[in-house]
């Protein structure tokens, strides 16, 4: 059995929609909830679905003023969130440059080579 084991990338970012929100935002200062949905072409109660667990992680900040029809949403990137937003693009550089020995291992591959 082999002991290879590919780089573990945060499930929470690996959403399209999740991540397409994480890195608008971390390239801008904030955005508000009409921008994202417009960039990110989603719908407006998927876009709040994924805000909301974006948010409910620690890695967005979801500033609301007005009421009803006049709501304004406003979102902004976290420390916490820029910290997982570069690991996450961190585990994911380390997945395309890993090495997947073959299925004898190198050290049986050099001894039958």
């Amino acid at each position: 059995m082999s002991a290879f084991k590919f780089p573990v990338i945060n499930p929470l970012l690996h959403n399209e929609l999740r991540l397409k929100i994480m890195v608008a935002l971390d390239s801008l200062d904030s955005a508000d909830f009409v921008y994202l949905c417009e960039i990110t072409e989603s719908t407006r109660g998927n876009l709040s679905v994924q805000i909301k667990t974006l948010q409910d992680a620690g890695y967005l900040e979801v500033t609301k003023s007005g009421l009803g029809r006049l709501s304004h949403t406003v979102c902004r990137i976290t420390h916490k969130g820029h910290d997982a937003l570069n690991a996450y693009e961190q585990g994911l550089r380390r997945i395309f440059r890993q090495r997947v020995p073959n299925e004898l291992g190198e050290d049986e591959k050099q001894q039958t080579g």
